[in-house]
């Protein structure tokens, strides 16, 4: 068993030990950022995709970031000499200095938050949402996580719209056939609720333990012709990187993610792995 599996069996599943467990997380992914952003990689700087969740849903833990840090990471950006591009413009032209702006999960205040300061400065973004949870499907419900008026909402604000599948799964423990209906379930409710076409989709969790190459095929099979990972060097097989952009992500850490510090990095998965079906980010 790793370290992070002993770690998890002995505080057990107990919400006071999953607290205790995702501090214990919160806590070393500081501390190895904050190492990693001390020998920033030299080079040329190349097109980056972001991955955000929430801005200022501080329940989303480590993911979240808080409202003013999310504009003072866009400030830098342009005051670094950063153009902000959508996904494909950035993957058709890696070499430009461009920036993809992208949020995972539906969450409320990427809404509230971000989209205003995105629209105040004419900012492309994406967001992957979870087609269950904009039907109620969360555990709590449509408390922190748009539904389908609110994805509207983003729509008609410029934002871009795609899945993150249909229950939050990790697809890495799903055989293929379950791995095949979440992703057609989630495509064919979205697109029959928002009225676009779905052909992107992120992992959920995103991680190279979160996708399979069973769980490509049946990507492909459902439809979708692009993958984002939440990795760069360690993502899947046939999927896009993305750089995972954090709560404690401040300047130094920021501009290091931008420079690739992070590129051979991964987070450990923060939640509980017992029941994939009900986990949360």
């Amino acid at each position: 068993m790793s370290v992070i599996g002993g770690l998890r069996e002995a505080l057990g599943g107990s919400p006071v030990a999953q607290a205790a467990y995702r501090g214990v997380l919160t806590s070393r992914l500081g501390a190895e950022r904050w190492a990693l952003a001390m020998r920033v990689p030299s080079g040329p700087a190349t097109g980056r995709i972001l991955a955000y969740h929430s801005i200022g849903t501080p329940s989303w833990g480590a993911n979240d970031v808080s409202p003013a840090d999310f504009e003072r990471h866009l400030q830098i950006a342009a005051d670094d000499g950063w153009s902000f591009a959508t996904p494909a413009e950035v993957m058709a032209h890696p070499e430009r200095k461009q920036l993809a702006l992208t949020f995972d999960d539906g969450v409320t205040s990427v809404l509230t938050n971000a989209v205003p300061v995105l629209r105040h400065h004419h900012i492309p973004a994406t967001m992957f949402a979870v087609t269950g949870w904009a039907d109620g499907g969360r555990p709590d419900g449509l408390a922190e996580v748009l539904d389908w008026a609110g994805l509207a909402k983003l729509q008609d604000a410029g934002v871009s719209v795609a899945s993150h599948s249909a229950n939050h799964r990790d697809f890495g423990r799903l055989d293929a056939d379950a791995a095949l209906r979440e992703l057609v379930d989630s495509r064919e409710r979205m697109e029959a609720m928002l009225d676009v076409e779905v052909r992107e989709f992120a992992i959920p969790f995103g991680q190279s333990q979160n996708w399979t190459a069973a769980a490509g095929r049946a990507a492909a099979e459902a439809g979708y012709t692009t993958v984002y990972a939440q990795s760069v060097h360690t993502r899947p097989a046939g999927t896009v990187p993305r750089t995972f952009i954090t709560r404690i992500d401040k300047p130094k850490i920021f501009r290091a993610a931008l420079a690739g510090a992070y590129d051979g990095w991964e987070e450990w998965f923060l939640g509980p792995r017992a029941d994939p079906a009900t986990t949360t980010p």
